[in-house]
């Protein structure tokens, strides 16, 4: 399953890194390294539907689901029909 976000469909991203030293120096750099999101497996009760989804969203997203409510966040992503 790829780590991608249900709501915000955000995925990871590559960082590179300098120490403090390596940029005085100009040599041996750190390298790269993959970041991942914060993910969660959640089960949300939607109560116009009446009925429980499960979905592995990011804390950003279950903040926009905070904010907005569950029910028009997650018709908005298309993850569930219209009443």
């Amino acid at each position: 399953m790829a780590k991608i976000c249900a709501i915000t469909k955000k995925g990871s991203i590559v960082g590179g890194g300098y120490s403090n030293r390596t940029r005085a120096t100009k040599f041996n750099p750190t390298g790269k390294k993959r970041k991942y999101l914060n993910l969660q497996k959640k089960r949300i009760f939607i109560p116009e539907l009446n009925k429980s989804i499960n979905i592995e969203v990011s804390t950003q997203g279950l903040r926009t689901m905070k904010k907005n409510g569950a029910y028009v966040t997650l018709l908005k992503a298309g993850l569930i029909e219209k009443a």
